[in-house]
């Protein structure tokens, strides 16, 4: 009997131990595959007439138990110091799961304005990169699904809509020696995009988290404060800013009428903090129809692997991708972003074959004349019924 007890007293802290050493993982994995939940240890004798049933119900009204994410799916908080406020942090991202399954109380607005009916705002240029503006709808190709649009609903140059812009600026220690020249040419270019009472701005900056420093308004002194209270230091989470961006900023923003959104996005493009993946932020990007202009700010002269990064959201969105040369360059980026949402076409139409199935569809338009070069999002995600 003493053998047996003193094999008990060993075994004890080793069965301790291996429950101690599981790990969550991390997210978005521990948001779409959550580990099973080891069973609850029994209740001692000593304990049981007081304790309540375990499915007894945890809410009043006797509903069931509420859900709580596992501590492990809540991104690092980060310490608000005097120079560097957080005041405004972004919200932890704890839902990397695809958006067309609401949250509680929450409605996402993908492109279910109508069923079958695609919206696309798209770019063309000449040879030169100058903007062609005075196109008409015979002009162009519709391609869904590889199959023809099965008819254009309405065809419009569009070079008054209100602007709905998020500024996303990496605050990152990689763009410490270039932070303050970037601010300013921000600065001057929301000063001049953004038309009191039409249009309105919003600015995040990234480091470790994504920050709002200013919500929306189409106050130009207001954006250009929100900008300058931006400090450099930290990692970069990019994905993680644009996909909130997107789906908490852009994709809720409750304009009446059409407008025009848009983020641009100033990094060097290395992301090494985000929750989310690249490919999760770009499919937001798409669900909430934005355009995405980046602004690269590596100036060394060669195309580094966050530059293509960079480049990837441009296209898949239908914007442009800029790669300054110099610092300096960074103001005529703006600038050109600026004239190109004033100079884009809009186009509505009724796919072939379509199927409210939630999977993704191509996007082509393409213009008869092959010295025009169309730019749009390269496709969309239908709804799921």
């Amino acid at each position: 009997m003493k053998y047996v007890f003193t094999l008990f007293l060993l075994a004890l802290p080793w069965g301790l131990g291996a429950q101690d050493s599981q790990q969550l993982p991390t997210a978005p994995s521990a948001t779409k595959y959550p580990p099973k939940q080891a069973a609850p240890a029994p209740v001692p004798a000593s304990t049981q007439q007081d304790a309540p049933p375990l499915d007894a119900p945890a809410t009043p009204g006797g509903g069931p138990p509420s859900q709580t994410s596992p501590q492990t799916d809540t991104p690092p908080q980060y310490t608000p110091t005097p120079e560097a406020p957080k005041a405004n942090a972004v919200p932890a991202l704890d839902s990397a799961r695809a958006p067309d399954k609401p949250e509680s109380g929450e409605e996402i607005t993908t492109i279910r304005k109508s069923v079958n009916e695609v919206n696309v705002v798209f770019t063309v240029t000449d040879k030169r990169g100058h903007f062609v503006k005075d196109l008409t709808q015979s002009d162009f190709k519709v391609m869904d699904d590889n199959k023809p649009a099965e008819n254009i609903r309405s065809f419009s140059r569009e070079t008054n809509l209100p602007l709905r812009v998020g500024l996303l600026i990496d605050a990152s220690n990689s763009v410490r020696d270039r932070f303050k020249f970037e601010q300013e040419a921000a600065i001057e270019f929301l000063n001049q995009i953004i038309r009191p009472h039409d249009d309105k701005a919003f600015v995040i900056g990234f480091d470790t988290t994504p920050e709002v420093t200013q919500d929306f308004t189409d106050q130009t002194d207001a954006l250009s404060h929100g900008v300058r209270m931006l400090r450099p230091g930290g990692g970069t989470a990019m994905y993680d800013a644009i996909y909130f961006a997107a789906r908490d900023k852009l994709m809720k923003d409750q304009a009446t009428g059409p407008t025009r959104r848009a983020i641009i996005l100033l990094s060097d493009g290395e992301d090494n903090q985000s929750r989310i993946s690249r490919e999760e932020a770009v499919e937001m990007a798409q669900r909430a129809e934005i355009i995405i202009y980046t602004i690269s700010t590596n100036t060394s002269g060669l195309k580094l692997r966050g530059d293509k990064i960079l480049e990837h959201f441009a296209e898949e969105t239908g914007g442009k991708a800029f790669f300054p040369f110099k610092i300096q360059d960074v103001a005529d980026a703006f600038s050109q972003i600026q004239d190109e949402l004033r100079s884009q076409y809009d186009v509505s139409y009724k796919p072939a074959n379509f199927a409210a199935d939630g999977k993704y569809r191509k996007i082509e338009i393409v213009a008869d004349n092959k010295k025009y070069k169309v730019r749009a999002r390269k496709g969309y995600y239908a709804p799921r019924q």
